[in-house]
């Protein structure tokens, strides 16, 4: 990858600033790692860090571990772990031969804790959950001290020995670290580090009854991983001081630094896990990568490129202030990697049917069309005209203003790489619906031919109904609005539109899954991974053309 994927890592974060004054000292090369919990899929702010990690240590010419910090059995799944790996690949980045997985630590976990109750660091504790909560205080009041928190080293030691055991139903004990519960910050009133939990373990199956909580098992992780800096996002910022008590009372040579940057929100967007696990357990989307969830497996089966996600990365940056970013500007990354790169084609989504009259029954012409004008290398293609054709119907105004330059009654425009045309007659049906339009066509102006007469101002795309494949397209949006009021997130109605009776040039039979094309004036579009067959073409759009963000 070597400084091609690693975009975010250069943007003079003050993320190096810290690197570089650790570089000073004795700190030779950096290590990093990237921890999901793998309870869900990935999401587009996980792009963000995945990026920034695997980026810092590849400019920095250190490493980066995967690490799947699994100390939850009741929701992960080897499923989950699947996808987050195929995601990080997809990516673009490699964890090379360092994939872990705190699983596969809790055996030197369970010793940690035993460590600290030797130091008379932990106690085990009865109280419930709920009273926990209760005895912990607020910002503005101390705690109250567990009622168990000055059992004797022997005690303790026994208890949590038979909470391994599985002598103890789940709630019924906790070892809760001892520090002080009359501290300033909250995560540093004695929190519990083990609970109970009789749920088997995707990894460990049945050996294990007890878990260790995520603050305890992180710093652990990092510091038997020999991890330099464990960069997260601004919510452990409160919980550094307990980071970094675990990791100086337990001896750790290896002392990580714990930095944090704000997390990635997009507008109109909802990315929490227990947010998509519920649309997706409800049915209300199509599995974890229906093109309308942010899901990184979602935006890939939307069409989005690895490079597009980069770039957008890249331009978003780091900093330590929270603030939402315009989806917009995720759209604006993929349109401009993309203008260059696909095939233009004719597609019309809501088709009206043109005859021109003029022109012979059984003749067809062979045109000539460039396939993206913005990139000559991608070529030319052959697309057939004849007497009957298909239009946007948005293309067409019976009474159309002045400013209209696209078909009307009376007025000429031309097609796109073949002639001008002329609408004559309107055809409705009995409810006054245009089912048809005549037209008429002038032969000496033909695309290519040098015809200098007249001009129009005015090109619209089309396909020819004898030779057009019908498809299907899918039209997504975000599964949220602002109201209008601009204070709370709805439900959209129209996060998805299904157009089953789309158009588009013969050329498209050549698609394949995940071929990407740019439908003239409808936006991108790419062939849907998982439903598209050459029996069943069904495209999803990725973007429209038009974009309200400007960098």
């Amino acid at each position: 990858m070597e400084n091609e994927n690693n975009n975010l890592a250069q943007t003079g974060n003050f993320i190096h600033s810290y690197i570089q004054e650790d570089l000073k000292d004795n700190l030779n090369k950096i290590h990093t790692r990237f921890p999901p919990e793998p309870n869900g899929y990935l999401h587009i702010g996980h792009a963000k860090s995945i990026c920034l990690n695997f980026g810092l240590a590849d400019y920095y010419g250190g490493k980066c571990n995967l690490r799947f910090d699994d100390t939850n059995p009741a929701k992960e799944d080897d499923e989950f772990v699947r996808s987050i790996k195929e995601d990080i690949a997809w990516l673009g980045f490699d964890w090379e031969d360092r994939l872990y997985f705190a699983s596969s630590y809790f055996e030197k976990m369970y010793e940690c804790a035993v460590t600290l109750i030797k130091k008379g660091k932990a106690f085990v504790c009865d109280l419930t959950g709920e009273e926990i909560r209760e005895k912990r205080g607020s910002l503005n009041s101390p705690g109250e001290e567990s009622p168990y928190r000055n059992r004797s080293i022997e005690e303790n030691l026994d208890l949590f020995e038979r909470m391994r055991k599985g002598e103890f139903k789940d709630g019924e004990k906790t070892l809760r670290a001892k520090i002080d519960m009359a501290s300033p910050n909250i995560n540093m009133r004695d929190p519990v580090i083990y609970r109970i939990a009789h749920i088997p373990h995707h990894k460990t199956g049945d050996k294990w009854c007890i878990y260790p909580m995520y603050d305890f098992a992180h710093p652990l992780e990092d510091a038997f991983e020999e991890i330099t800096h464990s960069i997260c996002t601004m919510e452990f910022e409160d919980h550094r001081p307990l980071y970094n008590w675990f990791i100086n009372e337990l001896d750790f040579k290896i002392k990580p630094r714990q930095i944090e940057f704000a997390k990635l929100n997009l507008s109109n967007t909802i990315m929490g896990k227990r947010y998509l696990r519920q649309l997706v357990e409800e049915g209300k989307v199509d599995g974890w990568d229906d093109p309308r969830l942010v899901t990184l497996s979602g935006i890939r089966r939307r069409g989005y490129t690895p490079e597009a996600i980069r770039n957008f990365c890249q331009m978003v940056g780091v900093s330590k202030a929270s603030s939402i970013v315009d989806t917009a500007q995720l759209e604006y990354c993929i349109r401009e990697d993309l203008k260059a790169k696909v095939n233009v084609v004719m597609a019309v989504l809501d088709p009206i049917k043109v005859v021109i009259t003029n022109y012979p029954e059984d003749k067809e012409e062979t045109l000539v069309i460039e396939n993206n004008p913005e990139n000559e290398n991608l070529g030319s293609r052959e697309v057939t005209f004849c007497r009957e054709l298909y239009i946007e119907r948005e293309d067409f105004l019976e009474d159309a203003p002045k400013k209209f330059f696209r078909l009307s009654v009376g007025k000429e425009v031309r097609l796109k790489g073949a002639y001008f045309i002329m609408c004559n007659e309107v055809i409705k049906d009995e409810n006054g619906n245009i089912i048809e339009l005549r037209c008429t066509y002038d032969p000496e102006t033909k695309s290519g031919s040098g015809f200098t007469g007249r001009k129009v101002k005015g090109t619209i795309h089309w396909v020819s109904a004898k030779h057009a494949v019908k498809s299907t397209v899918n039209l997504y949006d975000s599964l949220v609005k602002m109201s209008e009021d601009e204070k709370e997130l709805i439900e959209n109605e129209n996060s998805l539109v299904i157009l089953n009776n789309a158009y588009i040039e013969p050329s498209i039979l050549s698609a394949n899954k995940m071929d990407r094309f740019q439908f003239i004036r409808n936006g991108y579009f790419v062939a849907d991974s998982k439903h598209f067959e050459k029996d069943n073409l069904i495209f999803n759009r990725i973007v429209s053309l038009k974009s309200s963000f400007k960098p």
